[in-house]
């Protein structure tokens, strides 16, 4: 794994000879941008970037809204795709959407959730990032806004003094550094990903499913199976995850909200910084060789929290989870309608437990590796879910957050899935209905509250005696 500007480190690296490793230390990147090796007229784009942003401080309509940079993310990650990329054309944007008819079909025998697109489009490369670049917004800034607001308030005092005029240039040079590692994660994911939803995040716009023939095509390029087989088992993948976060409207919050709690569990190591602002020379905030010595120090690395830990093992799980249920219902979906289903199914399994790009890319942008670990532990527990409860209640327990099994369920299972299928709780037997009536019995408590609260005050000294009635009836 790379390292990244801002001294993100992945937990399994003390077990990776990270020095061999492309973008390694030894790889004199200490941006570590990009999936592969080091391209020094990569850099050397980035830093003439920050030359023309420097160069155009103070001056009208340079302001920079935000942390990160997204007009220079989005700029190198089409200069990655190169000058051109082939447009889809109408034959295969017709067999796109026959392969997700054909899915949408078959997931209808294999799941209670209806259908959650309403059109399949087919994309390009280029069309993923503009599509889906409003998401991975709301990925980073909350740890590029921890970072920054760490980077001022660690600080000691005479630093923020003397630091205080250069306080809204640093902002924006931090915004170009993370906004061109951004750009660079994002076009090498761009050439890789299959489909909007291939890293298990509802990354496009809500209700379209989307497919990448360029990228199938390369993906089919080494399998035995044909590559119209290949569209449709993707396409059903597609398509399971789109009724999974259409219908279970707190699914994409839950996953996102996991980042979040991530981002604020992060803490920066105030003596090291201190050290460090102590040591900094004010002329090495205007040599691009000066900042990029600087932000290679391991002074910016964020300490791993105890709150990290827990919202990276809540994000984990809740992504095994999500695979685990699209894994199932495709498998009985296509069923032997495509011999080779199994197949295809274990090469995405290891495609995603071993590290492909979804993991390089997150471990990337904020510090975490967007890995689900228990994915065959998830599958297993909905495989025997679906054959011990059926379909219903399985696809009942994502009612709610709560009903869903933790991480300790997945290495044990016997026991969640007797409390699905026994007699001793009634909270499965209708989860739908469970979670009405639970909302139910809030709003009225909450009407019941705000009523109160109006007599009190519309009724002037009444209000204290209607307490006093209240609590001595309750």
């Amino acid at each position: 794994m790379s390292d990244v500007p801002f001294g993100f480190s992945n937990r399994d690296d003390d077990d990776r000879k990270r020095g061999d490793e492309p973008g390694g230390p030894d790889s004199n990147n200490p941006f570590g941008v990009g999936g592969g090796g080091f391209d020094p007229s990569q850099l050397g784009q980035m830093l003439t970037s920050l030359g023309q942003m420097l160069s155009g401080m103070g001056q009208p309509g340079s302001a920079q809204s935000g942390p990160v940079n997204y007009d220079v993310a989005k700029r190198l990650a089409r200069q990655q795709l190169g000058a051109s990329v082939t447009p889809v054309s109408a034959s295969t944007a017709s067999a796109v959407a026959d392969a997700a008819h054909l899915a949408e079909l078959w997931l209808d025998g294999a799941t209670n959730l209806p259908a959650g697109a309403t059109k399949t489009v087919a994309w390009t490369a280029n069309d993923w990032i503009e599509e889906t670049l409003s998401t991975w917004q709301r990925l980073c800034d909350p740890v590029a806004q921890q970072i920054s607001g760490m980077w001022t308030a660690s600080l000691p005092e005479e630093a923020k003094e003397f630091a205080a005029p250069m306080v809204g240039m640093l902002g924006q040079m931090g915004g170009l550094a993370f906004g061109s590692q951004l750009g660079q994660a994002l076009g090498q994911l761009a050439k890789e990903v299959l489909t909007s939803t291939d890293i298990g995040l509802p990354l496009g716009p809500s209700g379209t499913a989307a497919l990448l023939p360029a990228a199938i095509a390369d993906f089919s390029a080494g399998l035995e199976q044909p590559e119209s087989e290949i569209m449709v088992f993707l396409a059903a993948r597609e398509a399971a995850h789109q009724r999974l976060f259409g219908h279970v409207p707190w699914l994409r919050q839950q996953v996102l909200a996991a980042v979040e709690d991530y981002a604020r569990g992060i803490r920066m190591d105030f003596s090291a910084l201190e050290e460090a602002a102590q040591g900094i020379d004010p002329t090495a905030l205007t040599d691009p060789a000066k900042l990029e010595e600087i932000l290679s120090q391991g002074a910016f690395e964020p300490q791993t929290t105890p709150e990290q830990k827990q919202a990276l093992e809540r994000l984990e799980t809740l992504l095994a989870l999500i695979e685990g249920w699209v894994e199932v219902v495709v498998t009985d979906a296509v069923g032997d309608r495509l011999p080779g289903a199994g197949a295809l199914a274990e090469t995405l399994r290891r495609r995603r437990a071993t590290g492909g790009p979804a993991e390089q890319t997150f471990a990337t942008l904020v510090g975490l590796e967007l890995r689900p670990r228990k994915l065959r532990e998830a599958a297993a527990l909905w495989r025997r879910l679906t054959s011990d409860a059926g379909v219903e209640k399985r696809d009942g327990v994502w009612a709610h957050p709560d009903l869903l099994p933790d991480s300790n369920d997945l290495d044990s299972p016997a026991g969640f899935i007797d409390s699905v299928i026994g007699g001793g709780t009634t909270a499965f037997d209708d989860p739908l209905a469970q979670l009405a009536e639970t909302e139910a019995r809030e709003k009225a408590e909450r009407d019941k509250s705000d009523e109160a609260a109006d007599r009190g005050v519309d009724g002037g000294e009444s209000g204290p005696d209607l307490g006093k009635d209240s609590g001595s009836s309750a």
